[in-house]
């Protein structure tokens, strides 16, 4: 059986999701230095019990969201490899790239930790543009319309049906006002994430991926700008230097995993997001969700 890992990115955080795997190996030493380095508690405010004047306190701000995603998913994907259990190929969608890299050997938890804390805190301060999903719509006609709108992308292509646009308000105002579609939802977000908008804070992402070693990962690893197999760690770090201004391929990456015999994949942390996209667009390809330490037992 060849078993693909995926691991989701923002919008999967939940309150409380930090709980069920405390239990697990080194989850009290993970949070408490991530804390350490936020300077806030981040357990706290993955339960919703922070104190609201040390912010950010938010399980929803993008400078709480990646870091807390990154500490849940890392330990899940430690304990998967206590038990003996590995995977064909890893994939990750937006920060979730960096949980793969990890998986993968690329970098240990604490590089991958101070990196996403400066992902976050960079993200977090590129404000000034906005995010749209749109489901069921005409390719042709979006396509079309993104080519003849300035200041608009395809931030997530996540599927067949489903992406994201990314810009100017007034630009992605305008592409999904005109349009075709079944819906158009406003993200809640607070800049133009995985696009041109995001070049600064790309740069400034950049400069801190050259001060870390990239190690040859010890099993192939589909990045979001271009999701083929590689292994190369020098390879993988020119990637994901890209990776917050040209988008997040995961349709292309669903194909991949498909190509490479893939029969089950398997969702590590919070939700059914990927798992519910591979479960639309992959026939034969089998799924399950591992969240919890329980899950683990499965």
């Amino acid at each position: 059986m060849s078993i693909a890992w995926v691991f989701p990115g923002q919008g999967s955080q939940k309150l409380g999701m930090a709980d069920p795997i405390l239990g697990l190996k080194d989850a009290e030493a993970r949070f408490n230095l991530a804390s350490e380095r936020m300077g806030r508690d981040l357990l706290s405010i993955c339960r919703g019990e922070a104190d609201q004047d040390q912010a950010p306190a938010d399980i929803n701000d993008t400078r709480n969201t990646q870091p807390g995603l990154f500490v849940v998913e890392s330990l899940l994907v430690d304990e998967l490899k206590r038990q003996g259990r590995e995977a064909s190929l890893v994939a990750g969608h937006s920060l979730g790239e960096l949980v793969a890299l990890y998986a993968a050997g690329v970098f240990d938890f604490s590089t991958g930790l101070q990196l996403m804390l400066r992902r976050s805190e960079l993200m977090a301060a590129a404000g000034g543009g906005s995010m749209t999903a749109v489901i069921g719509f005409d390719r042709e006609q979006l396509n079309e319309l993104i080519a003849s709108t300035k200041d608009v992308v395809i931030a997530n292509d996540n599927s067949v049906g489903q992406v994201v646009i990314s810009g100017s308000p007034a630009a992605v105002s305008s592409v999904s006002s005109e349009l075709k579609c079944k819906l158009a939802a406003p993200l809640p977000v607070s800049g133009a994430f995985h696009s041109p908008f995001m070049a600064d804070a790309a740069a400034a992402f950049a400069d801190e991926l050259d001060q870390v070693i990239f190690e040859d990962a010890t099993i192939p690893v589909l990045s979001n700008t271009d999701p083929t197999p590689a292994q190369d760690g020098t390879l993988l770090k020119q990637r994901l230097k890209k990776q917050m201004t040209t988008g997040v391929r995961w349709r292309e990456a669903m194909d991949a995993i498909a190509h490479a015999g893939t029969t089950r994949v398997i969702e590590i942390g919070p939700g059914k997001v990927l798992s519910n996209l591979v479960k639309r667009s992959l026939e034969g390809v089998s799924t399950s969700q591992l969240a919890t330490a329980a899950d683990l037992g499965h």
